[in-house]
């Protein structure tokens, strides 16, 4: 009776203890969820294209001279209006100096003549002087103001010599080619170089006859680089098609400064032609695990399952899903928590008293 007695006592305090523990056990947080229901998503179409830069040239000298300095090389980036070739302007300089000699004589010579005619006038005007003197007077003044105009043109063009023997980037960009060495003589039209600007990038594609006319009327599409979709800003597509494939030729513009991408890229670019209802979870709650790609599914009762999805093109923060899901399904926003919330309780227990 004895044995018996400290054996029950032992049982008492075993379940005592189990049931303190699972008393002192708090409540599971409520997972975060989201209510997945059919919407319209856009049909698209996939077709290759490659990028290029808007604003891209060679810059050519407009001016005869000796190259002096190259102050940027390929791969720099040069801010707009620097200034990247100068030339020796030593001829130039002199013409400007020559130039405004010019203009200083023409406008001493045009003061004289307004003077001398005024005089002339007056004198005219009180019978001094034959008609003969006037008019000879006025041809001098008309003269000496159209020399005085020809010399401020003259100005106007040797400043301007002066400048173009500083070339200037007329966009910001990188330098793509140098196409002439320190010490090379230059004339007018020689190519010195090259560049394109990263600010402002767009697409060129070829469209085909099947699906140019839901281009033309919805002109909606995407670019999809590195798992990302980039909304292009603008399509247009050209009213003529290409004689050997009889496709159109389209250009998408895309957002100013789009960072990873470079003109001579492939991409793959995805027009618009329809819609239809689809299903739309946000990437966030998707689990990868190699090759499986799942969610985690709350039921009525609020307990949790791993389920198992296929999934296609990501738009913005959500992914559409082509199979696995139902609409009015819940889909826990937080897999970490969901996955904890899977993970059964472990009940502390007493050890055994000798």
């Amino acid at each position: 009776m004895l044995v018996a007695g400290l054996v029950g006592a032992v049982v008492l305090v075993g379940c005592g203890g189990a049931s303190q523990s699972s008393a002192h056990k708090e409540p599971a947080a409520a997972l975060r969820s989201v209510t997945v229901r059919p919407e319209q998503i856009p049909v698209e179409r996939r077709l290759d294209g490659r990028i290029e830069a808007v604003n891209q040239g060679t810059v050519a000298a407009q001016t005869s001279g000796r190259v002096a300095e190259i102050l940027y090389d390929v791969n720099d980036f040069v801010p707009a209006g620097a200034v990247i070739v100068r030339l020796r302007a030593t001829e130039q300089r002199a013409g400007l100096l020559q130039a405004q000699a010019a203009l200083s004589e023409a406008t001493a010579r045009e003061s004289e003549a307004q003077t001398r005619y005024q005089r002339i006038a007056d004198m005219y005007d009180r019978k001094v002087v034959p008609k003969a003197s006037l008019d000879e007077a006025t041809a001098n003044r008309d003269s000496a103001v159209a020399r005085l105009a020809a010399a401020r043109a003259a100005l106007d063009s040797a400043r301007e010599g002066v400048a173009y023997t500083e070339v200037r980037a007329p966009y910001a960009g990188v330098v793509t080619k140098r196409l002439v060495q320190v010490g090379e003589t230059v004339g007018p039209g020689t190519p010195l170089m090259s560049g394109l600007s990263l600010q402002f990038l767009r697409v060129a594609v070829d469209v085909p006859q099947s699906i140019v006319e839901q281009v033309r009327r919805i002109k909606r599409a995407a670019v999809y680089v590195n798992g990302r979709r980039i909304e292009a800003t603008k399509v247009m597509v050209f009213p003529e098609a290409t004689p050997d494939s009889n496709t159109f030729r389209a250009r998408l513009e895309l957002p100013e400064n789009a960072t990873d991408l470079y003109p001579g890229m492939f991409v793959k670019v995805a027009f618009v032609t329809g819609e239809i209802d689809g299903l739309l979870v946000p990437a966030a709650s998707l689990v990868q695990r190699s090759e499986l790609t799942a969610v985690y599914v709350l039921d009525a009762s609020g307990r949790t399952s791993l389920r198992q999805v296929r999934v296609a093109d990501r738009m913005g923060d959500r992914v559409v899903i082509l199979s696995g899901l139902a609409g009015g399904e819940r889909v826990a926003l937080e897999p970490l928590a969901a996955m904890k919330d899977l993970k059964p309780v472990t009940v502390a227990s007493t050890s055994d008293r000798s």
